[in-house]
């Protein structure tokens, strides 16, 4: 049976050597290498780009929020469920959802959720973040959060766009691979027709 010379004849790996003048390297070599350094080429610049973009977004998405997000004094409307204590505080684990009214900068009256203390009194301060209209919203992330958080979505995005290029460059190396081990059996065949073996 022929031995196929892609599994018997498979020596030490050497680097660049389709980049590398010789006699025996064929036109499919070199459109492999081409396709090898392209794949590897977009796959770098995509992940750089889109991840330097994402994260660029998310930093100066928070810093605006930094900046156009107030913090307002609020009083609750009615007491807290539960029981309170004197060693829970709002700033504990063990909070629940009260309801608190303010007064937007444009004088409007607003109500809505925010998690304090177990049994607090209605009437309690209480400090909420609004935004521009007046609505609630969360606290906003410190610049060092930001950054962190800023950090992992920027990494996640470009982990993400590299991974297209990538997977492109295996699939149409691949198939480069199968027309040359096809290209092989064919000289393989002329080489045993001239040796007078059979092709099977």
């Amino acid at each position: 049976m022929r031995r196929k010379p892609s599994m018997a004849f498979r020596g030490p790996k050497v680097w660049l050597w389709r980049w590398r003048r010789n006699p025996l390297k064929r036109r499919a070599d070199a459109v492999e290498a081409w396709v090898v350094l392209g794949a590897w080429a977009l796959t770098v610049l995509a992940g750089v780009l889109v991840g330097w973009a994402a994260a660029r977004s998310v930093e100066d998405g928070l810093a605006r929020e930094r900046v156009e997000w107030r913090p307002i004094a609020g009083r609750l409307t009615e007491r807290a469920p539960g029981k309170a204590s004197a060693q829970v505080s709002a700033s504990s684990g063990d909070q629940v959802w009260a309801k608190v009214g303010w007064t937007a900068p444009d004088g409007s009256a607003h109500t809505g959720q925010v998690r304090v203390a177990p049994g607090s009194a209605a009437g309690t301060r209480v400090t909420i973040w609004t935004d521009r209209q007046g609505r609630l919203v969360t606290e906003p992330t410190t610049a060092a959060q930001a950054r962190v958080r800023a950090s992992l979505v920027g990494g996640l995005a470009g982990v993400a766009a590299a991974a297209v290029p990538f997977a492109g460059g295996r699939v149409l190396r691949g198939r480069l691979e199968h027309r040359r081990v096809e290209q092989w059996d064919v000289e393989w065949a002329r080489f045993d027709a001239l040796w007078g073996r059979p092709a099977g």
